[in-house]
């Protein structure tokens, strides 16, 4: 088990290199517009998983994704060579659900808004059940008598 002091820093350096080996050296057309988002690596330091994100369509997606499952080897030797590790990790690309996360989340909260909304304009008009004041006032005892102490 590595120092996860050490797993982050690597983490980190491979999520810099294959942003930029991507960016650089890999010249496959299916390539879109790709984010390298974040990466993490396993805590015996073998498997690294990089997240990215792709504009466009799910064609544009799909073909991203078999782009970088080809570029895959070429990633994982630029690592091997920029960092200088005993045992070089293998690279898996995984697609990031932050930005569909951050749509939901959007479509809740919109929800939520419209909800308040009809909330309110319905407690504008409303009235109490009953009495406007439930809570006796002492000044209204009808009788005078002291109440017995217990």
């Amino acid at each position: 088990m590595a120092d996860p002091a050490r797993a982050r820093k690597l983490a980190d350096r491979i999520r810099e290199i294959a942003a930029e080996t991507l960016e650089r050296r890999v010249k496959d057309p299916r390539l879109g517009f790709v984010t390298v988002t974040d990466a993490r690596i396993t805590g015996d330091l073998r498997e690294a998983t990089v997240f990215y994100t792709v504009y466009g369509d799910e064609t544009e997606r799909a073909a991203t994704a078999t782009a970088l499952e080809k570029a895959k080897g070429l990633v994982r030797s630029e690592v091997g060579r920029q960092t200088g590790v005993r045992f070089t990790p293998t690279i898996d690309f995984v697609a990031d659900a932050i930005p569909e996360n951050a749509a939901h989340i959007e479509d809740l909260l919109r929800t939520a808004r419209e909800s308040d909304q009809q909330v309110a304009q319905a407690a504008a008009g409303a009235q109490y059940a009953g009495d406007p004041d439930p809570y006796r006032a002492d000044d209204e005892d009808e009788d005078d008598e002291p109440r017995p102490s217990v």
